[in-house]
C-alpha cells in the first residue's frame, strides 16, 4: 500500500469508527518517560483523539509522514564511498556546510583546497558522501513512525522504527561508534571539529524520545533492544561530556552552547543520571540566558548571523526544548529573569511581529520563512506567556501542517539547506 492511500485508510478508519482503528490491546498505553515531550500529555492527547476532530486531522497528517517512511532505508554509517580521516567505517562523518573549495579539483588536489567560509551559503557537496543527511534521515523517520504507533497502534510504523535504530545504532555490522571525532571536518584543514556536535544536539534529542515512546510496549522493539540502546546513549553521553571536542563545545557562547546543554541534559535524563540533566538545566540560567539573550529579548550573537531569523528562532528551539526538560526535573526556565530582565518569554515576544506577519524582520536574513517561528511560539504559549498565546491564531502552518497538538515540543521546521 503506497503511503498515501495507507494514510487515508488510517484516518479514515479513526473518523468512522470512533477510534477503533488502535488495536484492544493498545488502548491503555503507558504515559512514555520522554525527555522533551510530556508522556503524560501524550496520553491524554491519544485518549481525545475519538473526540476531537482537530486532533484527526493532525493525526492524517502525521500518518502521511510515517507512511513516507515505510519503503524507505534503513541506512547506515558504514555506507558512505570513504570512511573517516580515521579510517573507521563506523565513525560517522560529515562535511562543514559553510566552507568552499577556491580552486578546481585536480588530480593532485581533488579537493580544489584551500577551502574558504562563505557563512549561511550552504556548499552543496555536503550533502554527498558524508553520513549527515543519512543521519537526519534516521533521527525524522523513528521521531515520526514511533509517535504514529503511538497515537495508531499500527505495528508496521513500531516494527520499522525499531529496525532503522538497529541498523544504524545497534547491529555489529552496520552500527555508528558513539562519538562525533569527525563531524563537520574541512578538507585539508581539520580531521572533525568541536562544532561538528550540532549535527546531533538539534536533533537527536527527538531519536530519545522516540526510544522512550517505543520502550512503552511497541512491537519490534525487544528489552534486550532497549537495553543495547541505554548501553550506546550512556556511552555516547560520556563522550559528550569529558571529550575535549565535547568541553569545547559546551563552552561555545552562542545556539552551539545553548543545543550542546540540550543534548547532554536530555541524554543524563534518558540514561537515569538525573543529577547531571537538573545540574545541566539549571546552568542554563547564568551559563547560557545570561549573556546570549539581551533584556529586549533579542539574541545578539545570532541576530550577528547572515541569517538572524533563522538562527534567531533556531536558538529558541533548543531553549524551549530545555525547558521542557527542565519541566521533568523540578526547573522553571520559563520563571527565570536575568539581571537586565532577560526571559525566555522576551525572547520568543521579540519575534513576534515577524513571526505573525505583523511586521518586517529587521535584521539581515538570506531565506525568510515566518513559519520557523511558529513551534517556538507555541511552546512560549502553552507556557503561559499571554502575547504568544494571542499569536498562535496568526502564525504561518509549516510545510506538512501544524503538528503542535501531537507532538508539543519545538522543532527546527526551516532548512538551512536550499
Amino acid at each position: 500500500m503506497s503511503g498515501r492511500s495507507r494514510a487515508a485508510v488510517l484516518l479514515a478508519a479513526v473518523l468512522t469508527c470512533g477510534g477503533a482503528l488502535v488495536p484492544s490491546a493498545h488502548a491503555a498505553p503507558k504515559a512514555p518517560r520522554t525527555a522533551v515531550l510530556d508522556g503524560t500529555r501524550l496520553q491524554r492527547t491519544r485518549a481525545r483523539l475519538d473526540h476531537d476532530p482537530r486532533l484527526r486531522r493532525a493525526l492524517g497528517r502525521l500518518t502521511a509522514r510515517a507512511d513516507g517512511w515505510l519503503d524507505q532505508g534503513p541506512w547506515t554509517v558504514v555506507d558512505k564511498p570513504r570512511p573517516a580521516p580515521g579510517g573507521d567505517v563506523h565513525d560517522y562523518l560529515s562535511q562543514a556546510p559553510y566552507w568552499w573549495p577556491t580552486t578546481t579539483p585536480t588530480a593532485g588536489n581533488p579537493w580544489g583546497c584551500p577551502y574558504v567560509q562563505r557563512d549561511g551559503q550552504r556548499n552543496p557537496e555536503v550533502d554527498s558522501g558524508t553520513d549527515r543527511q543519512d543521519a537526519e534521515k534516521v533521527f525524522d523517520s523513528t521521531y515520526d513512525l514511533a509517535l504514529a504507533w503511538y497515537y495508531t497502534g499500527e505495528r508496521t510504523y513500531a516494527e520499522k522504527a525499531g529496525q532503522i535504530l538497529r541498523t544504524w545504532f545497534l547491529d555489529p555490522a552496520t552500527r555508528m561508534n558513539p562519538n562525533l571525532d569527525h563531524a563537520q571536518f574541512i578538507p585539508c584543514k581539520y580531521d572533525g571539529r568541536a562544532i561538528g556536535i550540532i549535527d546531533f544536539s538539534q536533533s537527536y534529542t527527538s531519536v530519545l524520545d522516540a526510544q522512550a515512546i517505543l520502550a512503552t510496549g511497541a512491537p519490534g522493539w525487544s528489552a534486550k533492544d532497549r537495553t543495547a540502546m541505554d548501553t550506546w546513549n550512556t556511552a555516547f553521553r560520556d563522550w559528550l561530556e569529558n571529550s575535549d571536542f565535547g568541553k569545547e563545545e559546551g563552552a561555545a557562547a552562542n545556539n552551539h552552547g545553548t543545543f550542546y546543554d540540550l543534548q547532554l541534559a536530555a541524554l543524563a535524563y534518558a540514561t537515569g543520571d538525573t543529577a547531571l540533566a537538573r545540574r545541566t538545566v539549571l546552568d542554563v540560567r547564568g551559563r547560557r540566558i545570561d549573556p546570549q539573550i539581551a533584556g529586549d529579548g533579542t539574541q545578539p550573537q545570532e541576530l550577528a548571523r547572515t541569517r538572524s531569523w533563522h538562527y534567531s528562532t533556531f536558538d529558541l528551539v533548543a531553549y524551549t526544548r530545555l525547558a521542557a526538560i527542565g519541566r521533568h526535573l523540578g526547573v522553571n526556565l520559563w520563571a527565570y529573569r536575568g539581571p537586565d530582565g532577560q526571559s525566555l518569554f522576551k525572547a520568543v515576544d521579540q519575534l513576534l511581529p515577524a513571526a505573525t506577519g505583523a511586521a518586517a524582520w529587521a535584521y539581515p536574513e538570506l531565506e525568510f520563512h515566518r513559519y520557523a517561528a511558529t513551534d517556538v511560539v507555541h511552546a512560549a504559549a502553552d507556557a503561559g506567556d499571554a502575547a504568544a498565546k494571542a499569536a498562535v491564531a496568526q502564525l504561518e502552518a509549516p510545510p506538512g501542517g501544524d503538528l503542535w497538538a501531537l507532538r508539543p515540543a519545538a522543532e527546527q521546521l526551516d532548512s538551512i539547506a536550499g
